[in-house]
């Protein structure tokens, strides 16, 4: 398959199921999508601001579900224990969901919903492609060759019960002037076969020579 559609995209109906879920009128879809990434937005840098404190880590993603009274947000995340546990983590909390609250609230459509948000457990972290490529991108910025940590990166997916995965680096690769984007695979990642179940995700890594997008397909079964 070539690069251009999003392999999520491409199974959805078949193997992969939306990750938001809501009903809406042509006149108001677009209201509610960009409500939609902004809330991912806001919960991503509330992640990035976590992270430049303590190197935490592990979203693996976010569920949005609107109904006509509820609104219901699930962040599944893979390392929990690592976020709750530390100190003040109840005011970070109160204040993302104030800020989704006031996100909420410039929404007409959204302002007599009850906001519900939740911290779900990922039973398996090194099987969300998400949670490998922030474990790249954090050991690219502790200067770890890039091989060395792909390689690392597919024996955690290999202990998690993975078939198959694909690990593409593109950018600067070790500082040198030519950008350039390097891949590795292990077992199959059959990208064309729509019954194969393949999770996808992608991640901009900001080094000292610039920006690196990990990107990263696992197969985990077929159907």
């Amino acid at each position: 398959m070539g690069n251009k559609i999003n392999p999520l995209g491409f199974r959805l109906g078949f193997t992969q199921n939306h990750r938001s879920h809501w009903f809406a009128q042509q006149r108001d879809y677009s209201e509610d999508l960009r409500e939609d990434e902004k809330i991912h937005n806001c919960i991503e840098n509330y992640i990035q601001l976590i992270k430049s404190s303590s190197n935490y880590g592990g979203l693996a993603r976010i569920e949005i579900a609107k109904k006509i009274d509820l609104f219901n947000i699930k962040i599944y995340i893979g390392f929990p224990n690592l976020l709750t546990k530390r100190p003040g983590v109840r005011q970070e909390m109160k204040k993302l969901r104030n800020d989704i609250q006031y996100l909420v609230l410039q929404n007409r459509l959204s302002v007599h919903r009850e906001l519900f948000i939740f911290l779900e457990k990922v039973a398996k972290p090194y099987r969300e492609p998400n949670i490998l490529a922030e474990y790249i991108a954090l050991q690219i910025k502790n200067r770890v060759p890039f091989r060395k940590t792909m390689q690392k990166a597919m024996e955690l997916a290999k202990e998690a019960g993975v078939k198959g995965i694909r690990i593409q680096i593109a950018g600067r690769l070790d500082g040198k002037e030519r950008a350039r984007a390097e891949s590795t695979k292990q077992g199959r990642v059959p990208l064309q076969t729509i019954r194969a179940k393949i999770d996808y995700g992608y991640y901009a890594a900001q080094t000292i020579y610039g920006v690196l997008g990990i990107k990263i397909w696992i197969f985990e079964d077929e159907e």
